[in-house]
């Protein structure tokens, strides 16, 4: 496991994550192996199998993917859906993530299905990633990506590790484009970060690092319907979950999850699935 200095915003997430509160939390109502927003079928869909909706939605965003490619997992938290790339389709993982007590559990859950061999763990940031250019087929990251306190450079990163032709595929929490970050304190104060990326951000900041936006699937929806669900679960194993988790962790917890759904309803937030691709190089 490779280990780099973190910047201030950086730094906070990995403070955050780390906090047994947070890490008995997502244990508890995601079940450790995924944290991210999923593609629900319906209102009251669990929340595990909506998450693997939105990894498989990014596989198929990826297109063909030949066993022994290299994906860079950019936040790969406790490590799902990397542990889904190298088991079903062969890949080699190098997990980027800055959460020290995420990445020992991700280590330990790779060794138990026998993936230790084709994962690589870095404790790292992704706006400095300890890899060498055009090393990766694909870049991959889900709902992690506005924890950097500079984003247009996670996305030169990306761009820089691409092979010519690979696929960057993402998703994450954003401002509705051409919404201002004042009208978002109370999410970004959660977050501690001064904005939001959003859209069209995005897509600049990409063409900017040399990428191209080939695929913008708009879910917003998912994300209130998502942010919604796990409100619902806290609520009703409250009782259950106050004897791991502290009553202060939940309250701010629930406070929280109604800022981002609120902002979701209100059309000041945006979510969904993009797919970003390094143009192959000219013959």
């Amino acid at each position: 496991m490779t280990q780099t200095q973190f910047s201030v915003a950086e730094r906070t997430a990995s403070d955050y994550y780390d906090s047994v509160d947070a890490d008995r939390f997502y244990e508890e109502v995601w079940g450790g192996e995924d944290i991210h927003i999923g593609l629900y079928d319906s209102d009251a869909e669990a929340i595990a199998p909506a998450s693997q909706r939105t990894v498989n939605a990014l596989i198929e965003l990826i297109g063909t993917l030949q066993p022994g490619a290299t994906v860079v997992d950019l936040g790969s938290g406790y490590g799902g859906a990397a542990r889904r790339l190298a088991k079903e389709f062969g890949a080699r993982v190098e997990a980027i993530n800055i959460s020290a007590v995420e990445n020992a559990r991700h280590c330990q859950l790779n060794e138990r299905a026998g993936l230790q061999g084709q994962i690589q763990v870095h404790d790292a940031s992704f706006e400095d990633v300890p890899l060498p250019s055009g090393c990766a087929d694909v870049v991959w990251s889900q709902d992690a990506i506005l924890h950097s306190g500079d984003r247009q450079k996670v996305l030169q990163e990306a761009a820089r590790l691409l092979k010519p032709g690979g696929v960057m595929v993402l998703t994450d929490p954003m401002a509705a484009d051409g919404v201002e970050a004042a009208s978002l304190t109370a999410i970004l104060d959660r977050i501690h970060l001064p904005d939001l990326g959003s859209p069209d951000r995005y897509q600049q900041w990409a063409g900017q690092a040399g990428l191209v936006r080939e695929v913008w699937q708009d879910q917003t929806a998912m994300l209130v319907r998502h942010y919604s669900r796990v409100r619902e679960e806290l609520t009703r194993r409250e009782q259950e979950l106050q004897a791991k988790i502290s009553p202060e962790y939940l309250q701010r917890m629930a406070a929280g999850l109604g800022h981002w759904i609120e902002g979701g309803q209100q059309g000041r937030l945006s979510w969904g699935l993009m797919r970003f691709r390094k143009p192959a190089a000219e013959v």
